[in-house]
């Protein structure tokens, strides 16, 4: 599981033109967001845009389809980071936020803070606070059964998946003694950006700002922790210090995320793969790049959920539908990891 050298990826071409076209790219996500839905079209948009357009298209976008796809943006960009980080520091490729204690806490803190009651559910910042509590408490549980083994990747994974399958099940208990509240944190589960709205935005993108600066400037550290911790430590690197800030940053950049939009899975664990496949094994590029591709997986998913919606709300003749962002996340995110595992084992 731990790989002690960074492979040099198949980037073909040089790094400038790989973020403009990501840009070009995550453009075409937002304008996708923008449009989908049945309530206002293309045109109205557009009017809207250029600061026209009546009040009821005005609302739709501004206030409802402007914030869900800035707040998808942001924590796909959080999400991609934040497994990046983790994978360098732990140097092992399934290191994910999802296995690491930091989602499922996130989730857990969330949970508790709607289903009992514990916040007021009209307060985002309230579930915010209660579920970046709840991702630091899991990282902390990490930190303390992994005891002396912390610098053992295969031996930080194993307690990893410990701490998140406790983690799950306290989750699973609080559903159980607030059954009422099921609708009402499913979201939290799956990971959702429906309803979202400007204040989520506010709060999220501040506190991805700073942690994300930091998460690049430990692109140096990082760089040699990847190639172990006898050859980091040979170049004058702290390591015990190094991972402790790297750990601290992939804790609050998951949180941060699980805390508006809920547990995308399988987007902390792929897309630091791709973004190292794209931009090779120097940080400096792929951190940059493995936060702009969360951003465009995120933002695609969440417009594709809403193109797919009312598609799937006529199928099956109801009146109203709606797909969850994680839903596509992860349904993709399993199939590419399938792939990638049969690749693995045809290669071996």
């Amino acid at each position: 599981m731990a790989s002690g050298r960074a492979g040099p990826g198949i980037r073909l071409v040089p790094a400038w033109v790989l973020f403009v076209v990501l840009g070009v790219v995550l453009a075409g996500v937002v304008a996708g967001g923008l449009v989908a839905g049945r309530a206002v079209g293309a045109a109205a948009v557009t009017d809207v845009l250029r600061g026209g357009g009546d009040p009821l298209a005005r609302h739709v976008v501004l206030q409802l389809r402007l914030p869900r796809i800035l707040v998808a943006l942001t924590a796909g960009a959080c999400l991609g980071l934040a497994g990046l980080v983790l994978q360098s520091a732990l140097r092992n490729p399934l290191a994910g936020p999802e296995v690491t204690g930091v989602t499922p806490g996130a989730v857990l803190g969330a949970v508790a803070a709607t289903g009992l009651g514990l916040a007021g559910w009209e307060s985002p910042m309230a579930v915010v606070v209660a579920a970046c509590a709840g991702g630091f408490t899991g990282a902390g549980l990490l930190w303390l059964l992994a005891g002396r083994d912390r610098g053992d990747p295969a031996q930080t994974a194993v307690h990893g998946v410990l701490v998140s399958a406790v983690l799950a099940g306290l989750t699973a208990m609080v559903l159980l003694v607030a059954p009422g509240e099921l609708g009402s944190v499913v979201q939290w589960l799956v990971g959702s950006t429906e309803g979202r709205v400007m204040e989520h935005w506010r709060l999220l993108w501040p506190w991805a700002a700073v942690w994300s600066v930091a998460a690049c400037l430990l692109a140096a550290p990082l760089t040699l922790l990847r190639c172990g911790d006898e050859q980091a430590a040979a170049a004058g690197l702290r390591t015990g210090r190094a991972r402790l800030a790297a750990l601290v940053c992939a804790v609050a950049l998951t949180a941060g995320a699980v805390a508006v939009v809920g547990a995308l899975g399988f987007v902390g664990l792929l897309v630091p793969h791709l973004a190292l496949a794209l931009f090779g094994a120097d940080l400096r590029r792929a951190l940059p790049g493995s936060a702009l591709l969360g951003a465009v997986v995120v933002g695609g998913a969440d417009a594709g959920a809403q193109w797919l919606s009312p598609v799937l709300a006529e199928a099956l003749e109801t009146d109203r539908l709606s797909i969850p962002t994680g839903a596509l996340t992860t349904c993709v995110g399993a199939a590419l990891l399938l792939i990638v595992a049969r690749r693995g084992a045809e290669e071996t």
